[in-house]
């Protein structure tokens, strides 16, 4: 299939394939002439790609996600360690934006109540 197909297969924009085949995250594709030629296992790697990004794996803890995914073996704990220490970043992500909810949640609550002596919304950002 040319690269459109694989598009339309995977959802994933044609800038976005040729920059994961410029990285390595996909492998550069047979030609047909000028024409990139994609298997179903670009496919399969392309999704598994895009699940990982949605789920926020950065492109390197992919490549080695994909690594692992290339060389199977008995245990997952390689995978388990990987996501578990990307679970731990993304906890840290949550309880900064709860941080940043709290300070915007009493700004808006404070411009609400009308106290005199200026916005407390600049006030939160000026401190």
């Amino acid at each position: 299939m040319q690269i459109g197909e694989l598009s339309r297969k995977t959802g994933c924009n044609i800038e976005t394939i040729r920059y994961y085949e410029r990285i390595g995250l996909l492998p550069k594709p047979a030609r047909s002439g000028s024409y990139r030629s994609y298997a179903p296992a670009d496919v399969q790697r392309l999704q598994f790609v895009r699940r990982a990004r949605e789920l926020g794996f950065t492109l390197d803890e992919i490549r080695a996600l994909l690594a692992l995914a290339l060389a199977p073996t008995d245990s997952c704990e390689p995978a388990r360690d990987l996501a578990a220490a990307h679970l731990k970043h993304v906890r840290g992500k949550i309880a900064d934006l709860r941080r940043m909810e709290r300070v915007l949640s009493n700004a808006v609550r404070a411009c609400d109540s009308e106290i005199d002596g200026g916005c407390p919304i600049i006030a939160a950002l000026s401190q």
